[in-house]
Order: C-alpha cells, then structure tokens, then sequence
C-alpha cells in the first residue's frame, strides 16, 4: 500500500531528517514537508538533500494546512513541528501560538480529512515535570506530582490533552504518540547541548540530577516505523541508562561550577536575555532533579531498541564538536 505523507517542521533538523527518510521510501507515494520557512539542505554525512519531498509554506495557525491535507489527499500525518524554545523575534507568546494553537488547527483538519488513516505526534518527556517527589522511573500511565506550569512543557501538555481528543473523536485513526528524552547527536542544536559547550557548566549546588537522552538516529529510526506501521497509544522514547550531570561535565571536559539555587537562577535570566543559553523554568528543575523514563512499551510494541544507549549518545555529541573528557579522549 502508498501513503502519502504530511511532516511538519520539515525546516528543523529533525524533521527534515524524517521528511527525507521517508522520501526514500518506495511504499511513500508522496511526502509534503510543511514550515513556515523553507528547508536547509542537511549537513550530516557530506549533505543529505530532502529527497523527494515537497515543500509547502504553510503556518499551522492558520486554516490553509485543511487545505493541504485536503489537496493532496493525506492518509499519515507527522507532528514535528512543537518548539522548545522561544525565538528572539517571537519569544514565548509567539512560541505558544505556534505550539497549542498551531495543533489544534492541524488536529482540527485531521479530524474533518476523510483520507487520514495515521497521526503521529511528537511530544516530550517534559510533560512529567521534575520533582523531588517523582519515581525513580516514569511509566506512560504515571502522572507527574508537580506538572510543569511554565513554557514547552506546558505548551506539550495540552497538545497532548487535544491529541488525545482527537483520538477519542477519530477512533478509525491510528494515533501515536511519542514522548522523547532530550535529544542529542551531531546535528542537534537544543538549549541542552547549547548548554553542554559553554566554557563552564552552572550547576545548583546539592543537586547532581539524572539526565536521559534519545540519539537523533534513534529519533528519527522511531518516527519512521510509527509513520509507517499501526502502534496506537502513547510511548516513552530514550536511550538505555542514565548519566548523572557530573557524568556529562567529565565526559564534557567541563568544569562545573555549583551555585545556590537562587544564584543560578539569576544567572539564568541574564544569560537569557542576552541569548547565549535557554534556562527555562522546567530547565532549571530539571537540572536539580533530573528525570528518568522507562520504555519497555516502546520496545515490546516495534520489536526494536535504541542503537544508541544514553551515554552513547551524549559521547557522539561530544566528539562532532571536538569535546574530551579531562585528562584523556573519547574511545
């Protein structure tokens, strides 16, 4: 069977990555890549173009996407397209627009298509929130006890409150939602890795949080197979392990410097005004209490584990911009 499929956020790493793998495709008779700006060409391995996909300019805030969806008869539709972190120009009334607005139109033209089949919703681990009084490890059915209540977190938690609506509505559609760690690889620019190349890592002193991570490659192995396969249902999506912040300062070659929770605080909104680092307020929690999932759903629904374990991913990121560990290289 062909399927015609509809990325989001194709002018992103990510989502160009699975634009173009899904391009190369031959069961993908189509693939339309939706943005508000066009595409780079990426830069990983030499240059890897989109393929075959078709760029449309198009702002999820507005009604034009029904068009598109319409028009090329959609049946699989990828939600790439939620921002993590506010743009100078925009910045976070712009962000939020785009984030829970932006899905609720394309939800919207989803649930009035007759021709899609498959939706496939990039989420977060964020959702989860950090907390001094969180389990060791989140399962998909576990609620947070302090949600987030500030920034992409929260902006995650209602799209998947509206995803889950839609999926009550459209119960012909196959619905997969997916909740990734924090992703790292060599083409990744997040306000984490932009945080994991400063000269000095501000840590809060008394905390030494656990951090997981999802190498893109696994990222993008784990869209392709949802774009492509039935998996309904919501899954969390990580490398195997965990590191400690300690760990990754070491592995960095970075020395860390421990301040008082309202001193790094502070630091934080200066270095954010200025725009060198992003120290949201969930950041800022997660780099006291850290966060840890289990994805043994994930893995008994595709038959398939991340490549990459966490550290393994962290060690590819650091070794495409040149980072060691203290006293020694990478192996």
């Amino acid at each position: 069977m062909t399927h015609t499929v509809l990325v989001t956020g194709v002018s992103r790493h990510i989502g160009a990555r699975v634009a173009s793998l899904l391009s190369s495709d031959p069961d993908i008779s189509r693939v339309i890549g939706v943005d508000t700006v066009p595409p780079p060409r990426l830069t990983r391995d030499g240059g890897i173009s989109l393929g075959r996909t078709e760029f449309v300019r198009v702002d999820l805030r507005s009604p034009d996407i029904a068009q598109v969806i319409a028009a090329a008869d959609i049946d699989t539709v990828v939600h790439m397209s939620l921002v993590s972190a506010p743009s100078r120009s925009g910045g976070r009334a712009a962000m939020k627009e785009h984030n829970v607005i932006g899905t609720m139109q394309l939800l919207g033209a989803c649930q009035r298509s007759a021709t899609v089949r498959r939706v496939v919703v990039r989420s977060t681990t964020a959702v989860y929130g950090s907390s001094p009084r969180d389990p060791a490890v989140f399962t998909e059915d576990l609620e947070p006890h302090d949600g987030p209540t500030h920034g992409y977190a929260k902006d995650a938690v209602e799209v998947e409150g509206y995803v889950r609506g839609f999926a009550r509505r459209r119960p012909d559609v196959t619905v997969s939602m997916l909740r990734f760690a924090n992703f790292m690889g060599p083409g990744v620019d997040s306000p984490l890795t932009r945080y994991f190349t400063q000269p000095v890592l501000p840590t809060v002193f008394g905390f030494d949080p656990r951090l997981q991570f999802i190498h893109e490659d696994d990222a993008v192995e784990v869209l392709r197979r949802m774009a492509t396969e039935d998996h309904p249902g919501t899954f969390n999506v990580a490398g195997a392990g965990v590191l400690l912040l300690s760990q990754c300062a070491r592995r960095a070659g970075r020395p860390s410097m421990p301040l008082p929770s309202p001193a790094f605080k502070v630091l934080g909104n200066a270095v954010r005004r200025i725009g060198l680092v992003e120290y949201s307020p969930e950041q800022v929690r997660l780099m006291c209490h850290g966060r840890a999932v289990d994805t043994s759903a994930l893995e008994a629904a595709l038959g398939w584990k991340p490549k990459f374990t966490t550290g393994a991913a962290f060690d590819d990121f650091l070794r495409s911009h040149g980072l060691h560990p203290l006293g020694g290289v990478l192996s």
